[in-house]
């Protein structure tokens, strides 16, 4: 791995630099991402949602603190990220694995995550595993893992292979043959459609520049460059008794959740974890803003309004390393409840036999 910070970087506001773009190496390829604004502190690490890339912040960037540091990375299989290899799947523990490997590339100790969706369900996991290195987290409309009854995820389990197979298959052959075009304001009905809606029709361009490749067939048109194989990635269901437990263990993390008030993915399933998460945690926040699923991007403005003061407050200028919990890492994780403590030991070996075998072929 390779460092990509800037040397000798001229001071100026942290907003009137240009992003700088960074590739960070991963063993199946690479994780890219740009660095927004200050490049002298530890950044906030952004990610997106299911099927998006790091164009889902373009809107509310612009607006957060100028002291702040932003570095958005597209996840893999997402924007210009490697794709997995042809026959491997995509699961939930790999993006976990990744924001390990961006805290390794870089030396954090700590991280202070912003994060969407998919990725807002990644950071719950995160934040319950290593609440001793999880400085601040923000949400976009979700606040838990998701849980299905039994005989729906029977269904799901099933469904979710066979789409998987299917787009292996066209993984396979999109080497030989070009996925279909598009016209690019037919593209962006498709993803105004596809995504329920949620993105509005003029703000579909910044998830679209980096999701699309120009046809070579028809130099007019367009077509999904993203691996279709994300669509059907296993996710980590948690039941609501674990969802519960891992709720508990992020005591003294900053958590500030941001609910689209259209949308329904914070619900009464959510009321439980949010219960917890209050009463446990002295800096948990839940506020809702007028939009949809994807409010940080329609309505950029009213999401700024409620997390510039949390970020203010938890990251002021200048402060580069800090936590509200005193305890240290070994007394943090021992605190974990048995059934948390066993999954975050399957993430770590997972990370650690990935680590020596990146070792071995030094």
């Amino acid at each position: 791995m390779t460092s990509h910070l800037e040397n000798g970087t001229k001071h100026t506001e942290p907003h009137d630099q240009e992003p700088m773009d960074v590739r960070i190496d991963m063993p199946w390829g690479f994780v890219v991402g740009r660095w927004y604004g200050n490049r002298q502190v530890r950044p906030i690490l952004a990610l997106h949602g299911w099927l998006d890339n790091l164009g889902t912040w373009d809107k509310l960037l612009p607006l957060l603190p100028r002291h702040l540091g932003v570095l958005c990375i597209d996840l893999p299989g997402h924007g210009y990220s490697s794709k997995l290899p042809e026959g491997i799947a995509y699961h939930f523990v790999d993006y976990l694995c990744v924001i390990l490997r961006v805290m390794e590339e870089y030396g954090w100790q700590k991280v202070s995550l912003m994060a969407h969706s998919m990725s807002a369900m990644l950071c719950f996991i995160f934040a319950s595993l290593y609440p001793h290195r999880t400085d601040m987290l923000v949400s976009i409309d979700i606040v838990k893992t998701r849980y299905r009854k039994p005989p729906s995820q029977i269904d799901y389990l099933r469904t979710n292979i066979e789409g998987y197979m299917l787009e292996d298959e066209r993984f396979a052959n999109a080497k030989r043959q070009e996925p279909p075009a598009y016209t690019y304001p037919e593209l962006e009905q498709v993803l105004h459609k596809g995504s329920d809606y949620s993105v509005a029709l003029e703000n579909c361009r910044h998830i679209l520049t980096r999701n699309i490749s120009r046809s070579t067939k028809f130099p007019a048109k367009y077509f999904f460059s993203r691996d279709g194989r994300c669509k059907y990635y296993t996710e980590f269901h948690t039941s609501p008794p674990f969802a519960a437990e891992l709720a508990r263990t992020i005591r003294n993390v900053p958590y500030c959740v941001i609910k689209g008030s259209e949308s329904n993915f914070i619900d009464e399933q959510s009321d439980e974890v949010i219960a917890i998460l209050r009463e446990n945690n002295p800096h948990f926040e839940l506020h809702e803003v007028q939009g949809t699923h994807h409010v940080h991007l329609n309505n950029a403005e009213g999401v700024a309004a409620v997390i510039n003061p949390f970020i203010m407050h938890h990251r002021p200028p200048h402060l580069e390393t800090w936590t509200v919990d005193a305890g240290n890492a070994e007394e943090a994780g021992e605190d974990l409840p048995e059934a948390v403590r066993e999954f975050k030991l399957k993430v770590e070996d997972s990370e650690n036999v990935k680590r020596r075998k990146r070792k071995s072929n030094l």
